[in-house]
């Protein structure tokens, strides 16, 4: 599938970015991009959040905005789909157009706004998926944000955990997307800490206590354009608050030099190659912030086995993707997962787990 892929991008990428990925979403729930034969090994898999995680790639929230196609992701080799980011009341996100591609250096910007259908679409979505008996294997996470013209952020994102908490296996909230005024705000230390005190509070009151199995984690999704001082801050409040993991990290506001001077004029977030070292030195900060003590998701310019080691290394238990799968395609979450075994076994490491923080060591 993988080959054809590469034969069909140039065509592929003749087409709008966002007009792309509408056509991709149809053609998964069509069953037109068709299940593959998904990687399994125990090597591969890890306890994490009272979760199993089948393998450690998980596809990044912005793909499956609205939890349309979570069975289909998870058949293609993926061992967690982090969907949303969901919204309490539906938006149209920003004008488009608002993607934009550099094929040559493997990014993308862009400046959606969270566009969704809110809770009426999504939660239904949800559900359906649950109650299906024949429902594959994998964790599915949900991404929660804020509206735009909300003035208390709490209420949406405390909204949305009461909503939905019950039917999540985890939650991220994501208070790291540069495409909402203000939201990067909420990453201050006295303002993280008051969220995430209401955050918990909240989920407490709605499913219990995550030693309970019956409540989901909660983690926090940040940008990658914190300072050391902001990472140093934000790892002690984050340790403080007992929030369950972190997720780093979002597209970044940093324009590299390399760049074609039209595509870097593009207001939004970067993601892809360009994001790489960027985000595997704050995923190796924030490990070593926090002692290895708050999990980590590590996400920014994955496109295959080499970059995602990496970052476990650095001290990431699981990663995540999305424009790397726009260059790859649909098999990448497999082949990362046998590129992964082999290095695992290069190393003589007998298990994932292993390999996670291993550059401090």
């Amino acid at each position: 599938m993988l080959n054809l892929y590469k034969y069909a991008r140039p065509a592929i990428f003749k087409i709008d970015p966002e007009t792309t990925h509408k056509l991709t979403i149809k053609a998964l729930k069509a069953g037109i991009i068709r299940p593959c034969s998904v990687v399994k090994s125990p090597i591969l898999e890890q306890d994490l959040f009272n979760l199993k995680f089948l393998n450690p790639v998980g596809l990044s929230a912005g793909f499956d905005k609205n939890a349309e196609v979570i069975a289909p992701a998870l058949k293609i080799g993926f061992g967690c789909t982090e969907v949303g980011t969901v919204t309490p009341k539906p938006q149209n996100g920003n004008p488009r157009p608002r993607i934009f591609r550099d094929v040559k250096s493997g990014s993308v910007i862009n400046r959606m706004g969270f566009p969704n259908g809110g809770l009426r679409v999504f939660k239904p979505n949800i559900e359906k998926f649950m109650v299906n008996p024949d429902r594959p294997q994998g964790v599915v996470g949900i991404n929660i944000g804020m509206n735009k013209e909300q003035l208390d952020p709490a209420e949406d994102y405390c909204a949305l955990i009461r909503e939905l908490a019950p039917l999540a296996d985890y939650m991220t909230v994501n208070i790291s997307s540069p495409n909402t005024p203000g939201l990067r705000d909420l990453q201050q230390k006295d303002i993280l800490l008051e969220l995430l005190t209401k955050m918990m509070k909240t989920r407490q009151e709605t499913c219990g206590d995550i030693s309970s199995g019956k409540a989901p984690a909660l983690l926090i999704k940040l940008a990658p354009d914190l300072n050391e001082q902001q990472q140093e801050e934000i790892a002690e409040t984050l340790l403080h608050s007992g929030v369950d993991g972190v997720i780093l990290s979002n597209t970044t506001l940093d324009r590299p030099d390399h760049l074609p001077a039209e595509f870097n004029a593009e207001k939004g977030g970067l993601s892809g190659a360009p994001v790489r070292d960027k985000s595997t030195a704050i995923i190796h900060n924030f490990y070593k912030l926090t002692k290895g003590k708050l999990p980590i998701i590590g996400i920014g310019g994955i496109s295959n086995a080499d970059h995602a080691y990496e970052k476990i290394k650095a001290g990431a238990s699981l990663i995540q993707l999305y424009t790397g799968m726009i260059y790859e395609g649909p098999e990448i979450a497999n082949n990362i997962n046998k590129g992964l075994l082999s290095l695992l076994e290069a190393d003589d490491l007998s298990s994932i787990t292993d390999a996670i923080g291993l550059d401090h060591k």
